[in-house]
C-alpha cells in the first residue's frame, strides 16, 4: 500500500501535467513561425509574439539565448504566501514587470508575494506558468 508522501508526490505530478516537456530559450522561439511548445500530457502551449518580443525588449541579445520559456512560477508547500522564481535572467525579468529591478542586486533566485501574481500573469499570460512543488 503507498504511503502519504507517495500519494502526494503522484498527485503533485498529475496537476503538473501542463508543464512543458523541454523548454526553449526566448531566441529560438523568436525564430519559429509559430512559437509553441509541447506539454507533459502531450498538448501543446502557443506563445504570443508580442510577449515574447516585450521580454526580449527587456534583455541583453546573450541573455535572450539562456532564458527558458515559460518562466515557471513555483508555488510550494514550505513558502506559503509565496511564489518563487529560480534563474538569474527569470528573475531579472520578473523584477522588470514588477518594476523592482535593481541592476546591482543580481539574484538567481528570488521569493514574491502570492498577491502579485496577478500582475505577473496579466503581463505574461502565455509565456509564464505555475509548477506546483512539495519539499
Amino acid at each position: 500500500m503507498p504511503g502519504a508522501e507517495d500519494i502526494l508526490n503522484r498527485e503533485i505530478a498529475r496537476v503538473n501535467l501542463h508543464l512543458p516537456a523541454i523548454r526553449p530559450t526566448l531566441y529560438q522561439l523568436l525564430m519559429e513561425d509559430e512559437p509553441k511548445v509541447r506539454l507533459r500530457d502531450g498538448s501543446e502551449s502557443h506563445f504570443r509574439r508580442s510577449e515574447l518580443e516585450y521580454i526580449a525588449g527587456l534583455l541583453e541579445e546573450s541573455e535572450a539565448k539562456t532564458l527558458r520559456i515559460p518562466i515557471i512560477l513555483e508555488i510550494s508547500t514550505v513558502y506559503r504566501g509565496y511564489f518563487r522564481v529560480r534563474g538569474r535572467v527569470e528573475v531579472k525579468v520578473i523584477e522588470k514587470v514588477l518594476g523592482t529591478y535593481d541592476e546591482l542586486e543580481e539574484k538567481s533566485e528570488a521569493l514574491y508575494p502570492r498577491y502579485l501574481l496577478p500582475k505577473v500573469r496579466r503581463v505574461l499570460p502565455t509565456t509564464t506558468t505555475y509548477a506546483f512543488i512539495a519539499e
